[in-house]
This record gives structure tokens, sequence and C-alpha cells, in this order.
């Protein structure tokens, strides 16, 4: 039986008056996001391989470990150290699809760290086969004067600069087959003005995707991104008032803010053998709303 994609999630309004504080946990967020945990069922797509995905601790990069996991990968998963128990959770629903996870805690603005996190992903699991582009810092402004250069340049370097890090870490450990996804946003296409910055670094994203694939695809490196639309993640309360939060996603020609566990099959198929002849693709998962 097909499911109504309106009723697939919880809808609007939410509860507004949810965490005011960094960073966002999922065990604070009301209804809890659905990262697939009783619903997605894996095929053996990934059998075999190793992935190193950034904010895997929670929202989109929980619901990727989850389901690369029961595709038959390990999964090593990086996060800030304030993360640890959203991490942990991670963790536990990786091993119980009897996989291995690598918990990583640190700060992807230190290219040290984006290098350390490839080498001990490699140290671990004996290879790297896929590079999870996801962490992102998010802030918001009411006008330019509201722009500071500290979120400017802490945005960029979490955002963009670590895909730069990561990936010249990641790659010389890849064979042909290997790829890298990266998140970008709708905010890539719509650049909503509340969220300059945020927009900004996406648009790079989206940019330095089709770059990046193109200096690889000769290795037989694939290299895509996806664009989430609102997503129910621990992001979107610390950065959003309580009225926004009530209405997340209802602007979206479905109606609602999508969950987690709703991206996790982009992310499959850009990884997989499935995507075999997609690279410099932006796949949007935005609940309908254009991007072109």
């Amino acid at each position: 039986m097909t499911q109504d994609p309106r009723e697939a999630g919880p809808r609007p309004p939410y509860p507004g008056d949810q965490q005011q504080t960094r960073p966002g946990l999922t065990t604070k967020m009301t209804p809890r996001p659905d990262h697939g945990e009783t619903s997605y069922v894996g095929k053996g797509l990934l059998a075999g391989q190793a992935a190193l995905i950034t904010g895997g601790d929670s929202g989109i990069g929980k619901a990727v470990a989850i389901a690369y996991a029961r595709e038959g990968a390990d999964v090593a998963i990086s996060y800030l150290e304030v993360e640890q128990e959203d991490a942990e959770d991670t963790k536990a629903w990786v091993e119980k699809a009897g996989r291995r996870c690598l918990l990583l805690p640190g700060d992807i603005r230190d290219p040290d760290l984006c290098r350390d996190l490839v080498a001990r992903t490699v140290a671990t699991f004996g290879r790297l086969d896929i590079l999870v582009n996801n962490a992102a810092a998010q802030v918001v402004n009411e006008g330019l004067d509201d722009l500071k250069s500290a979120d400017i340049e802490g945005s960029f370097r979490a955002n963009v600069f670590a895909m730069y890090h990561l990936a010249q870490a990641a790659v010389p450990h890849m064979k042909p087959g290997a790829a890298i996804v990266n998140s970008t946003s709708v905010q890539a296409k719509v650049a909503d003005p509340t969220m300059l910055i945020y927009a900004a670094t996406k648009g790079a994203i989206a940019s330095l995707t089709i770059g990046l694939s193109n200096l690889l695809a000769p290795q037989g490196i694939r290299v895509n991104c996806v664009a989430p639309g609102p997503i129910w993640t621990p992001i979107q309360p610390i950065v959003k008032n309580p009225e926004q939060i009530a209405q997340l996603g209802a602007q979206t020609p479905l109606g609602r803010a999508g969950q987690p566990g709703e991206l996790a099959p982009a992310y499959v198929l850009l990884a997989s053998r499935e995507g075999s002849y997609m690279s410099g693709a932006l796949v949007p998962v935005t609940g309908g709303m254009p991007m072109y």
C-alpha cells in the first residue's frame, strides 16, 4: 500500500517552545525526529565498505549512518564533544545492524582534525570508500548589521573549508568506485534573506561539488550533493524562534517538515552502485520546494 507523502511525518503546528542553546540535541526535541530506526531496510548495497560521516551524531547524519550500516558498511562519525550523548545513540544503532562504529569527537573547523578523522578511519577500518560531508553551522540575521565576522568565518570554516581539507585527506585512500556525498541545501538557490551566511556556504558547496566531480571523475570517484529542504533536526530550534518552529515546513507543497530518515535513501543512492552514472548532481529533497 502506498503512503500519502503529506502524512508520512508529523505536520505543523509543532511545539514552538523548544531548546534554544547550542548545540541542539535530539533528546530535547518534540516530537523526536525519525532517523529510520524502525523503518529503513537495507539491501546490502554497501557491503564491506567503510564510510566517514561528519555530523553523524544526529539529524540527517544519524539517519545516513543507520542506513549505511544496514546496507553493510562500517561507519565513522564525527561530531562536537558536547554531542556525545547523541553520538553514543547513533553508535548503538550502527552496532545493532552488525557493523562497527568509530566515534570521532572534535571541531572540523580545525584542518588538522580533518586530516586526523580520515587517518583514524583508515587505521580502524583499513579502507575508506565513502566520505559524507554533512556537518554544518547555521546562523540567522535580521539585516546586514547583524552579520558578525566571527560568524561568517566560522560558518565557512565548518561548512566549506572543512570539505576541502577532508577531501584532500580522503581521496588518496579512495579507489575507483568510491564516492563523496556533500550536504548542500535548498538555501543554495532560494537564499532566505535571514540566512545570508548559511545560504552563501551552501551555494559554495553546490559549486564545489561540480568542480570536485570534474576533477575526480578520471579517477573513478563520484562526487554528488543532496539539497535538503526544511528537515526536523536539532539545528532548527536553536536558530529559529518559536513561531517559525511551530510552522516549519508548512510553506512546502507537502505542507510539513521532512524527517531525517526521508533523506537517507538519497545518500545511499549516491554512495552505491545504484548511482554509478551520477556525478556532479544536486539531488533536491525539499518537500516539493523548487530549486530552479
